[in-house]
Parts: C-alpha cells; sequence; structure tokens
C-alpha cells in the first residue's frame, strides 16, 4: 500500500480547518459578512486571516470608555476640568489607552482641552472589537485627521503631509486649494506612547 505524502494531507486538512472557520464566521455574523479574501494568498496566511475574525466576532464589541471604566480611569467632563487638570487627565488617558494597545496621533494641531473635548465627546465613544491584541502586534489607532471629512484631509495636508505626499494629491486633484504648509502649533506627538514595531510590518504613524 502507497504511503499518503504527509504535505498533501496538512493541506487538505488546511482547506478542511479554512472551511470550519469561514462556517464559524459566517454563523457568528448570521451571513452578513462583508469580507474580502484575496485568493492568491497563501493558505497559511488564509487560515490566520479566518481564525481572526472568528476570534473578532466571538469577543464582541467593546468602547474606549468603557474599557476606561473598567480600568477604573475616572473621565470627568471636559467643563469640570480646569487647565492643569486637563492635561494631567489627558496624559493619564492616554497611557491607560496604550496599556490597551490604543494608540492616539495627529495630535499637535489641538490643545490639551481640544484634544480631551474630542476624545470624550466622539473618539472613546467609537465602537471595535474587544479581541484582545496579541503583544507586538499593533493595536486600535486613533487618528484625529483621519476621517476623510474635507476638514481633515485640510488639517491633514496643512500640518502633517510632506512635500510628496501634497503634490501626488494635487496630480489626482488638481482643482484642491492645497493649504500653505504650517508648522503645528503643539509638540505632543513625539512623546505619545507608540505601537511596538513589527519587522517589515506597516508604520501607522
Amino acid at each position: 500500500m502507497p504511503v499518503e505524502n504527509p504535505d498533501e494531507l496538512e493541506s487538505v486538512d488546511q482547506e478542511i480547518r479554512i472551511s470550519e472557520l469561514k462556517a464559524q464566521a459566517a454563523e457568528l455574523t448570521g451571513g452578513q459578512m462583508g469580507i474580502f479574501e484575496d485568493g492568491d494568498a497563501p493558505p497559511e496566511l488564509l487560515e490566520e486571516f479566518w481564525k481572526s475574525v472568528v476570534e473578532t466576532e466571538k469577543a464582541g464589541w467593546t468602547t474606549g470608555r468603557r474599557q476606561m471604566e473598567e480600568d477604573g480611569v475616572a473621565l470627568p467632563p471636559p467643563d469640570k476640568l480646569d487647565d492643569g487638570q486637563i492635561a494631567d487627565k489627558l496624559r493619564e488617558l492616554l497611557d491607560r489607552l496604550a496599556r490597551r494597545c490604543t494608540y492616539v496621533f495627529h495630535t499637535d494641531h489641538m490643545s490639551d482641552r481640544q484634544l480631551y473635548e474630542r476624545m470624550w465627546d466622539d473618539s472613546l465613544n467609537e465602537s471595535f472589537s474587544d479581541r484582545p491584541v496579541k503583544p507586538g502586534y499593533g493595536g486600535y489607532f486613533i487618528d484625529l485627521v483621519g476621517s476623510g471629512s474635507e476638514e481633515h484631509t485640510y488639517l491633514h495636508h496643512k500640518y502633517y503631509a510632506d512635500e510628496k505626499n501634497r503634490q501626488d494629491w494635487l496630480e489626482e486633484w488638481p482643482d484642491y486649494d492645497m493649504p500653505a504648509h504650517e508648522d503645528p502649533p503643539y509638540d505632543r506627538d513625539r512623546t505619545l506612547p507608540k505601537p511596538p514595531e513589527v519587522p517589515g510590518g506597516p508604520k501607522w504613524y
């Protein structure tokens, strides 16, 4: 009797595992999955991808505010804090978020009070997966000029975009009223907690 090729057996087993993960994901989402799968991706990556989808759906959803409540971090309304208290509270908040692998960037156009108000009113209320982030594998990111709105696009080009980015944008959108570059009025971003760098991985800040 011929001996089966172990590599072929593992390949079949892997296809079965991937199919089972897809079925789990479909069940967890009620069949409402809007996921693009790269058909050219190696099976090892596909299996890890579908594992992450299943883990994410099983974990449920949370918000930064809920996480801070769980960690015992008080979040007073901005109008209850003076400027010194705002600065201290903001540092505590950003440090605590980083411990939860949530990182904030592009903040140098905002004062401490403006940033805390934005976090309190908006960013801390956004939902994301409650799935734990593996150490050294990035995290969640809050980009204060990343919504894609006209205002954020303008602020990005005014304060953060390099000249190549600005010129590339004008090539694509020649009628865009590109603002003159200005240095941001604050110098906070370089001091903020950063995610661990993954060799060969993207830099989000």
